[in-house]
């Protein structure tokens, strides 16, 4: 456990810079072009490259050393925050470089994260899995948890440039961190290769093999994508009412619902019944989302948004969980890339469809005047921000028949309630 725990602190204040990067990002592209399209777009940027190459970066991690491969995949995507850096530096704003850099950080995420995931598996024992992956969850959400109020505050008394150094910095902190590890353990065996298509087929072959990871693959799609509206569409709908620095304060203090949910799993753990409780917390979290698009009332906002952070936490460790005890560990690196692939589709489907909706379709209809001023318009308010509150209801709404509707009918063969918890 000490040895997970320290590439655990490196994590978790590598998180806080790449958060920080992300809102200050969000923040300066929406202030500069009044387009969620364009906050949308950077999103999706910086997540789509990472998911779509992560089966790639699966099977380098089952072939070589996942602690190198967390360090060079850290220190190339610092490169990308260092190309953004200089461009706003010497340069005046356009969107090109922007992309570009969160483009090429993102490349280098996807050799990162299959090793890390594959590495918690190398430190711990089989009953350490659920508090690690609680823990894991604390350090992947201080992005949402600290990192915006500081970059709120920051951004109240200087500028992104700032925010950008901070990140580039905790990169190196990471790579140190990882360093120590890896020079306290015996080096793995680097093995002989067949190919990546050969062992990418591989993987999916076991996947398609396990009926319950196959359940559970379908289950986390549907819930990205609709999370995927809520990272888009909240900073954009809270910024219509209130300012940059609130809305930091805002997220963190909402954000702190997942340090809630992680801290009782990591401390109390979840020892059966994974499946029920994965399906009920998604139940709550689509009714949470909608919640915070039904009024301005910035504490009301604040309140859901704060209960949808507590029930992410119970998905997650749950299917990870099932996932991790149903793979055989020499070849969870490459699995893990491919389920990313598989579920985090859902969220790059919804960074594509979320800003184009809300700037040309909901938020018209609910300006002053629009199409449902007078019909959805009085029941949840018209103006600025609203038709990103009305899709948000539509989210919430949508993801709860989803859960229903996988929890009712087989998915893979297996039914949701007849998953077997080992």
């Amino acid at each position: 456990m000490k040895k997970f725990l320290t590439i655990w602190t490196g994590e978790l204040i590598s998180s806080i810079g790449s958060g920080m990067t992300a809102f200050a990002l969000a923040v300066y592209v929406f202030q500069m072009t009044g387009s969620v399209s364009y906050v949308s777009l950077v999103t999706l940027l910086a997540y789509m490259p990472t998911i779509l190459l992560s089966p790639i970066g699966g099977v380098l991690a089952d072939r070589y050393d996942r602690r190198l491969l967390m360090i060079i995949g850290d220190l190339c995507s610092g490169l990308g925050l260092a190309y953004i850096l200089w461009q706003i530096q010497f340069g005046s704003f356009k969107m090109f470089p922007i992309l570009a850099g969160v483009t090429f950080n993102a490349v280098f995420v996807a050799l990162l994260e299959p090793s890390y995931k594959a590495t918690v598996t190398d430190l711990l024992t089989e009953e350490e899995f659920a508090k690690a992956s609680g823990m894991v969850q604390i350090a992947g959400n201080a992005k949402y948890l600290i990192s915006p109020a500081l970059a709120g505050l920051l951004l109240g008394i200087t500028d992104i440039r700032l925010i950008l150094l901070i990140d580039i910095c905790t990169v190196v902190v990471t790579v140190l961190t990882t360093s120590i590890v890896r020079n306290t353990i015996s080096k793995p065996v680097i093995k002989e290769g067949r190919g990546f298509i050969i062992e990418m087929k591989d993987g999916l072959s076991i996947i398609k093999g396990n009926q319950r990871v196959v359940a559970l693959i379908v289950i986390m799609a549907l819930v990205c994508f609709f999370v995927g509206f809520v990272q888009t569409l909240a900073g954009p709908m809270l910024l219509a009412i209130t300012d940059a620095k609130t809305v930091g304060i805002v997220e963190s203090v909402c954000a702190v619902g997942m340090l809630v949910g992680s801290l009782w799993i990591g401390l109390v753990g979840i020892h059966k019944n994974y499946s029920t409780i994965l399906c009920v917390a998604g139940i709550f979290c689509g009714l949470f989302v909608a919640l915070a698009g039904v009024n301005r009332n910035l504490i009301f906002t604040a309140g859901s948004i704060f209960l949808f952070f507590v029930t992410l936490p119970f998905i997650n460790t749950c299917a990870d969980v099932l996932v991790r005890v149903s793979i055989p560990n020499e070849v969870q690196g490459r699995v893990w890339g491919i389920i990313s692939l598989l579920t985090q589709s859902g969220m790059v489907l919804a960074y594509i469809l979320c800003g184009v909706l809300s700037d040309y379709i909901f938020e018209p209809m609910l300006a002053e005047g629009g199409l449902l001023a007078d019909s959805v318009g009085r029941i949840i308010g018209s103006g600025e921000g609203r038709g990103i509150g009305f899709l948000l209801i539509l989210s919430g709404i949508g993801m709860i028949i989803a859960i229903l509707t996988t929890g009712r009918n087989k998915v893979g063969g297996v039914h949701v309630s007849e998953i077997v918890e080992k």
